[in-house]
């Protein structure tokens, strides 16, 4: 069996993965990593040169990227496990080497190429969109700036939505970070703005801090532990889009986005950072009917049979607190009916967080002799998990006479239903 050589390594630029070019049973080929297999573990690709291309490749860098760049799609076309399509390879070596330059942008508009890539190692952009690229590679470096590539992805998507982003917008979306991904986590980074503009920027998060000035975002235990209450956080959004026109009208709908994302995020992270207070949104109920009635034991349930008991002084949490707990912990898609009950007294509410509404029930004879008890049942709608907070917090505090205040209450299912219709239909 015949024994392969060893690559020899021929000319490496040994920085990042720009590709390098070796000997391998007497014959050159350009080497790179490029894409991955089936486990996530980088491939590697080659295909043969000859001796003038190699030339260009040790003293022409732009023409190394250049020929890198348009490979790189061919290496896409392999995906996981398939070849290298070398004839297509070998068929870019003349043109982007050897070719004198009006040709070499000829050819890069009719074949395809890793803009990024040229991006990332320093082409000048506005050439590139004017189709100069030979021209575009004067300012190349071997080293690799990844943000630069994100940022020019960012903005030819941008581009595309016929946004065109001032100096202002720009630094007020490189102040949150979100100037290459609109869709991360903002942050505050007066670090990334130029020195000269950031003094504008931060009149810009003024005005915006001052317009949620004593907002808050709770959280929505319906949704999970830390879920926030999607009302509050439009609330906010829209108190900081109309505040940043009026301010400054001038910026651009993608810097008013962001700072409004902004604020609203630091808000939500406060609730999911703070320990949730009993009775933490609470009606007043101390003049109202039956508002002395403060629970002592409880009986939570949800749609799936589950049960939890509460009683005053047997654990650190409130009744609430300890209720919105068994909310978040069980509420889901199927399940999205939940009860507190108060069995001493005979009452309790159930909670239909799929209608926006709630049921109050009373007993108004208790079961004897065999019969079954005779409850009142009502009904009314509920505004988002605000009122429910309401609607808990007042049966806690004085039971089903105290929630008087929250309705209209209906006993007729027809009415109730017809009201629902109404409320989804205006």
């Amino acid at each position: 069996m015949a024994v392969r050589d060893v690559p020899e390594a021929v000319f490496t630029r040994g920085i990042g993965w720009i590709p390098n070019v070796i000997r391998e049973d007497g014959e050159l080929k350009l080497m790179l990593g490029a894409g991955a297999d089936a486990n996530h573990d980088p491939r590697t690709f080659t295909f043969p040169i000859g001796e003038a291309h190699l030339a260009v490749i040790r003293t022409d860098l732009a023409r190394h990227l250049l020929l890198w760049s348009a490979v790189l799609p061919l290496c896409d076309d392999a995906g996981t496990r398939g070849p290298l399509d070398e004839d297509a390879a070998v068929a870019l070596l003349d043109p982007i080497l050897l070719a004198p330059p009006a040709d070499v942008d000829s050819f890069f508009r009719h074949t395809r190429w890793d803009r990024s890539r040229l991006v990332a190692h320093g082409a000048d952009t506005g050439l590139l969109g004017r189709g100069r690229i030979l021209a575009a590679m004067r300012s190349a470096t071997e080293t690799s700036d990844g943000k630069r590539a994100q940022e020019d992805r960012a903005d030819r998507r941008r581009a595309e939505r016929g946004v065109v982003l001032g100096p202002l917008d720009a630094a007020v979306l490189r102040f949150t970070g979100q100037y290459a991904h609109g869709a991360s986590v903002p942050k505050r980074l007066p670090g990334a703005v130029d020195a000269a503009l950031l003094p504008r920027v931060m009149r810009v998060i003024a005005t915006v801090e001052q317009a949620c000035a004593g907002m808050r975002i709770g959280l929505d235990p319906r949704r999970g532990r830390r879920a926030t209450d999607k009302s509050d956080w439009d609330r906010m959004a829209a108190a900081v889009d109309a505040a940043v026109r009026r301010a400054h009208p001038g910026l651009a709908d993608d810097a008013v986005r962001t700072v409004g994302f902004l604020m609203c995020s630091e808000a939500a992270q406060r609730s999911r950072n703070t320990p949730v207070a009993d009775d933490e949104d609470p009606a007043d109920t101390r003049d109202a009917p039956g508002g002395s009635a403060e629970k002592t034991a409880l009986t939570f349930t949800d749609d799936k049979g589950a049960e939890r008991k509460w009683r005053r002084g047997a654990g650190p949490r409130g009744a609430t607190s300890e209720f919105w707990e068994f909310v978040a912990e069980r509420s889901a898609g199927d399940n999205e009916v939940f009860t507190i009950e108060d069995e001493e007294r005979g009452e309790g509410i159930q909670l239909h967080f799929y209608a926006d509404s709630v049921a109050r029930v009373t007993t108004v004879r208790p079961g004897r002799g065999g019969a079954d008890p005779e409850y009142r049942v009502e009904y009314a709608l509920v505004d988002g998990i605000r009122g429910y907070r309401q609607v808990v917090g007042t049966f806690v505090r004085g039971g089903c006479a105290a929630l008087g205040g929250h309705g209209p209450w209906m006993s007729d299912v027809a009415e109730f239903e017809a009201a629902r219709r109404h409320r989804r239909t205006h």
